[in-house]
């Protein structure tokens, strides 16, 4: 495979706007900038009625669920340019996150779905209500649409939520289906594609499957996951990962052959390495990351408290807490 030409950026902005947890009494680090009660907006940021107290007002706080979205916004010169990330599962989270920071998305320019399960997809309906889709350009793999489930042994399966391609393009939204990679933003950010599967140890999801010629088909690897990367002067790679089912080592090492560039300055998002299903994945999955030399982890979403704990104790100075509102800044 030819490597391709992504341009480094001065600077990369990442914003967590849908993730699995928020804590508002985290510190800012190097390169971490976190929310507070303080959101900006006036003295006291967006409110809410509250007429239990004496002011009757309480700050209108962001919000945590099972899902995952992110703003991604790269400086290169005097320009700034903005994609979102992943929309989160619920209606209505992603939307309100977004009103809770002031966040106008009139100057998102595209927005990038990781993959096509629900719980990366659902807040778009928010945005269609907030008018945001505006024929913002969405790009997938055509993957995306198919209908999965979950098929565990002994136990009966249950269908997945799935996406409409008829009512995501009727609420304004431009689909651009992809399965090889996508410079986007002026060969400033590359979106993989599909991704190599190298590693003996990430072996996607057993008891997955999804809807294909009419019957349902084992579909451990979900070749729709993808991931976002950016390549950060002097410093590298900096990847976005949404569950992170193609595995995370196979997507740093995917993202390094794309680009040439071996350093990776910053790994943030989902690695999918919850439950015992994954459990023996943990150890090698850390060793090999570790190994890569991280500036800046940040396991969130689906990676799982065990992994999580043994990734902070494995890369102490590396390790950082996901929580929601929180901007990398790299």
């Amino acid at each position: 495979m030819n490597q391709i030409p992504l341009e480094p950026v001065d600077a990369v902005e990442i914003r967590i706007l849908i993730d699995n947890q928020v804590d508002l009494l985290l510190r800012d680090q190097t390169h971490v900038k976190r929310a507070t009660f303080a959101i900006p907006g006036g003295d006291r940021g967006v409110s809410v009625e509250a007429p239990l107290f004496l002011d009757p007002h309480l700050p209108d706080m962001l919000i945590a669920e099972h899902g995952f979205s992110a703003l991604i916004t790269i400086n290169k010169g005097d320009t700034t340019r903005r994609l979102m990330f992943d929309a989160g599962l619920s209606t209505g989270g992603l939307a309100h996150n977004l009103a809770a920071l002031q966040f106008d998305l009139a100057d998102v320019e595209a927005i990038v779905m990781s993959h096509g399960h629900f719980d990366h997809v659902g807040g778009l309906n928010g945005l269609i209500r907030q008018g945001g889709a505006r024929k913002l350009p969405m790009l997938v793999h055509p993957d995306f649409w198919l209908r999965r489930r979950i098929a565990p042994p002994n136990a009966t399966p249950f269908e997945l939520p799935t996406a409409s391609r008829a009512a995501v393009e009727g609420a304004g939204f431009e689909v651009i289906e992809d399965r090889q990679p996508s410079l986007l933003l002026d060969n400033s950010v590359l979106i993989t594609g599909e991704i190599d599967r190298t590693t003996d140890f990430e072996r996607g999801l057993p008891a997955h499957q999804a809807h294909r010629h009419g019957e349902w088909e084992p579909d451990p690897l979900i070749l729709d996951d993808q991931a976002l990367i950016v390549n950060v002067r002097d410093r590298g790679l900096a990847i976005l990962t949404g569950c992170g089912h193609s595995g995370s080592v196979n997507i740093v090492r995917h993202a390094q052959k794309l680009t040439g560039e071996q350093r990776l300055h910053a790994l943030i998002g989902g690695f999918h390495l919850n439950g015992p299903l994954f459990a023996q994945a943990i150890e090698p999955t850390i060793a090999a990351l570790d190994a890569l030399g991280p500036t800046i982890i940040v396991p969130g979403h689906c990676t799982g408290f065990d992994a999580t704990r043994a990734i902070s104790l494995a890369m102490p100075d590396a390790f950082v807490q996901s929580s929601v509102g929180t901007r990398y800044v790299l």
